[in-house]
């Protein structure tokens, strides 16, 4: 008789290996400066939209156009925001996808599983969330996918501004979800937003995308020769009827991003790190700018909770995200063997689930692409994204706040590191050598306390025989 295989509980949200970790930190690094940005700018149009006497100059420089017009492109401020400068965020997205297909948690089909349910879920439920409320509500079904993304990069700006200590697998987790719900955003606009198509321009862009890709299997380097050739592609794209950021994927998706013999970093990770602080601390920000100056008022914010399409973005980034992405990965660790890492509780993945309820720049940009030519509803559309996201963000606060002195300790945990090799020391707890590093480090601790208290004992010795010393304090009267 066959003795039955042992089944392994495989845990998620565990701890990152070193590698991985150190990827995540210098990423999140980057997008929560950008966050902050991103913030900052956000707040700097809300205020430039509505303070008396300089509204009129923000319409004014939004719907400025300029761009040679032969080639298509006379295209205004808030277009060229949205259409040119966010292809640099997409080009990273796909950049950040590739990496996670080759090297990163998307590469192992099992762990792969959990992030790619619970985004697929966070997309599902904020959709179905937005179709009910506005069947009931007589509303436009065309918003169904404004509340189905996530901004990485605010929910880290929240992060930053509350100033709890998210364990790294949390992080993690948060940043896979983003690239994964970012793919499927970009499919989305791909499929759903794109009425009609130019054969002759999409041609171009294609042939322009090969050419791209000959180039980086042949070895061809310097920016003097792929910024050109990107910037040709984009504009084909544009004028093709397919969203132009669908270039900056495109191209983003063909770097190589595995790292061969003798390599520290591959090209994509090297390319992801020059252009990902141009794409968090300028791209992102400066479509902000032009895309989140909405008239606020009370009017106006009464209309975004008695309005079905309103109404529906908000239930559906506050109530819609938190309960697919918990609800997903719960599903994946009921129905498989995996369970919960042990440092971690179901409390924390509905946290971070809350967060992730914070759409800001591709929500804004879907809400544009869905109720394009209606002015006043884009604008309630963009004011219900804002509401949403601040709504989440406050949620998530609560929540975080609630569990922060254990996620405190669980980062010093994971940041330890007293042989101070600069490797935390959960990363070598099965080293015999860094125990014998330790052993040697407590050793000469050990041996400088004796020699301390070999001196004290000696002065104390020497204090008792000195006549009148404190040696013969006790015989003396009070």
């Amino acid at each position: 008789m066959t003795a039955p295989r042992p089944t392994t509980t495989r845990k998620v949200l565990s701890r990152l290996s070193l590698p991985e970790r150190t990827y995540v930190a210098d990423a999140l690094r980057t997008e929560t400066v950008g966050g902050v940005l991103l913030l900052v700018a956000a707040v700097a149009a809300l205020l430039w939209a509505n303070i008396p006497g300089l509204h009129g100059s923000y319409d004014s420089v939004s719907d400025f156009h300029f761009g040679p017009a032969a080639l298509g492109l006379d295209l205004s401020v808030a277009h060229w925001a949205a259409d040119g400068l966010l292809a640099v965020f997409f080009f990273v997205a796909g950049i950040e996808l590739k990496r996670e297909l080759v090297a990163g948690d998307l590469r192992d089909p099992k762990a792969a599983a959990l992030p790619v349910v619970a985004a697929l879920c966070g997309m599902a439920v904020p959709a179905l969330v937005y179709t009910v409320t506005n069947l009931g509500g007589g509303g436009s079904l065309a918003g169904w996918a404004v509340p189905t993304a996530t901004d990485i990069a605010f929910a880290l700006a929240v992060l930053a501004v509350i100033g709890t200590s998210l364990p790294s697998a949390l992080r993690a987790f948060l940043l896979t979800l983003a690239v994964v719900d970012d793919l499927f955003a970009i499919l989305i606009i791909a499929v759903f937003f794109t009425d009609s198509l130019d054969f002759a321009a999409l041609g171009g862009a294609v042939a322009g995308l090969a050419v791209f890709w000959l180039l980086l299997r042949t070895g061809v380097r310097g920016w003097y020769v792929y910024v050109p050739l990107a910037l040709v592609i984009w504009a084909l794209m544009y004028n093709s009827g397919v969203h132009a950021t669908i270039a900056g994927v495109a191209m983003g998706l063909m770097l190589r991003c595995h790292r061969r013999e003798g390599e520290e970093v591959s090209p994509g990770e090297h390319i992801e790190h020059l252009v990902r602080p141009l794409s968090a601390g300028l791209a992102v920000p400066l479509f902000a700018l032009f895309s989140a100056g909405v008239s606020v008022s009370g009017g106006a914010l009464a209309d975004v909770f008695t309005q079905p399409e309103t109404l529906g973005v908000v239930l559906g980034l506050v109530v819609g995200k938190t309960l697919g992405i918990f609800g997903g990965t719960w599903l994946t660790a009921r129905f498989t063997r995996a369970s919960l890492s042990d440092e971690l509780a179901w409390a924390d993945v509905f946290a971070v689930s809350s967060l992730a309820g914070i759409g800001f720049t591709v929500s804004l940009l879907i809400g544009e692409l869905a109720f394009e030519g209606d002015e006043a509803m884009t604008g309630e559309v963009k004011a219900a994204v804002l509401i949403g996201s601040l709504v989440a963000a406050i949620l998530a606060t609560v929540l975080l706040k609630i569990r922060n002195a254990k996620y405190r300790s669980l980062c010093e945990n994971e940041d330890r590191d007293e042989d101070a090799d600069g490797i935390p020391d959960v990363y070598e707890e099965d080293d015999p050598a860094y125990h014998l590093r330790l052993a040697d480090i407590y050793e000469r601790k050990a041996a400088e306390h004796r020699r301390i208290a070999q001196e004290k004992a000696a002065a104390r010795h020497e204090l008792a025989e000195v006549p009148g010393g404190a040696g013969e304090d006790h015989h003396r009267p009070a």
